[in-house]
């Protein structure tokens, strides 16, 4: 079985985006599968491009929205009123009301009473969901463990997300001590819009250190959102060929849930031939002992690339990807390759799409971000 992964161009600037064609099968008998819509205006983009590629009675098999954040999220409206989708997988942060329930720390919410402020604070999601059943399209929630395609969910568990849900930024305040007892409490607080914008400011001013093959600036303990955290990480098993790894937006506490699973259920991990790098690059999600444990350890400067690694950012992003992250995934045998306004397309045993030139490699670069 081949796997083709084509990453679109999502945003500009510094709104980013994921919006992934999945064509797996073989060339005259394939299946296809999007992860993430972007934006609306990628979703629009997408379904035009998939009437392109694979005609006008062109069906998904699985689409799939990796988590909330409309980033990922907006644009899937657009392909479910433009193309005809066999099954969606989503997270409906209502749906787990009454196992979050004890998680937050305003004891007056009903569980009908949270379901409906949840749903109405994600009404991009309630959107997709009231499409899809007026579709009579099947729904299910990508827990650990859940079959779509030749892909398996590595992480959020059940019971993981049940315990992200009231640590989201736009869910009531959690009860931390509950989450803490549970051991589901996130390092990483709650942020509102304003300091996430104030972040963003900072993020831009940069100081700059200079680092090596062999020196690595990239540090562990890096927080990302709950959100982010209970991003749909996939794994993607194929005969004959090396496994692929699809992250979104995931940090390192979704990213270590990964690999856990996949040491428990026997799926070797160092030996893609294909992955995401999470977050459109950001240095919160990853460190060196988790990129570790999923790609391996530093290879020899100089070694020939193992495997592809794909980064979805936009063009002018000032702040996305960071260059200490695209470098340690090269340490780690990555040949990394960023969107940045262009599509760009993993052929994965399938022929080279007409049209389509060879995709230019990132450079190791040695002058990196510093962490203020």
């Amino acid at each position: 079985m081949n796997c083709e992964i084509e990453f679109r161009a999502v945003g500009d600037a510094s709104r980013a985006g994921d919006a992934i064609l999945v064509r797996y099968g073989q060339a005259q008998a394939y299946e296809l599968m999007i992860i993430d819509g972007g934006n609306i205006d990628s979703g629009k983009e997408l379904v035009d491009h998939v009437h392109e590629q694979f005609g006008q009675s062109a069906v998904i098999s699985h689409l799939v929205v990796t988590h909330a954040d409309a980033d990922h999220a907006s644009g899937v409206r657009e392909i479910l009123d433009g193309l005809p989708v066999r099954k969606l997988w989503i997270h409906m942060p209502w749906a787990v009301a009454k196992a979050s329930l004890p998680y937050f720390k305003d004891k007056r919410f009903t569980e009908e009473g949270l379901r409906d402020k949840l749903a109405a604070e994600y009404d991009i999601v309630a959107a997709i969901v009231a499409s899809a059943s007026d579709k009579r399209i099947p729904i299910a929630m990508p827990y650990m463990g859940a079959q779509i395609g030749p892909f398996v969910v590595l992480s959020p568990s059940q019971q993981m997300y049940e315990m992200l849900v009231p640590q989201f930024d736009r869910t009531p305040e959690p009860d931390q001590e509950a989450l803490e007892a549970a051991g589901w409490w996130l390092a990483a607080p709650k942020q509102n819009p304003a300091f996430a914008l104030l972040q963003k400011a900072a993020d831009s001013i940069q100081n700059w250190f200079t680092e090596s093959w062999t020196k690595e600036r990239l540090r562990d303990g890096g927080h990302t959102s709950a959100s982010n955290e209970s991003s749909v990480v996939l794994y993607g098993a194929f005969p004959s060929a090396q496994p692929v790894l699809l992250t979104g937006d995931a940090g390192i506490v979704a990213l270590t849930a990964a690999a856990n699973y996949a040491h428990q259920t026997n799926r070797p991990l160092q030996q893609f031939r294909f992955a995401q790098i999470p977050h459109h690059g950001s240095r919160r999600n990853v460190g060196p002992s988790i990129l570790n444990r999923l790609l391996g350890p530093i290879q020899t400067e100089g070694t020939a690339s193992r495997f592809t690694a794909f980064v979805s950012a936009p063009k002018d992003d000032s702040t996305h990807p960071r260059q200490m992250v695209l470098n340690a995934f090269m340490r780690r045998g990555g040949n990394v390759v960023g969107t940045q306004g262009t599509a760009k397309v993993y052929p994965g045993g399938f022929p080279n799409r007409p049209g389509y030139s060879a995709a230019v490699s990132m450079q190791f670069v040695a002058r990196v971000e510093d962490y203020d």
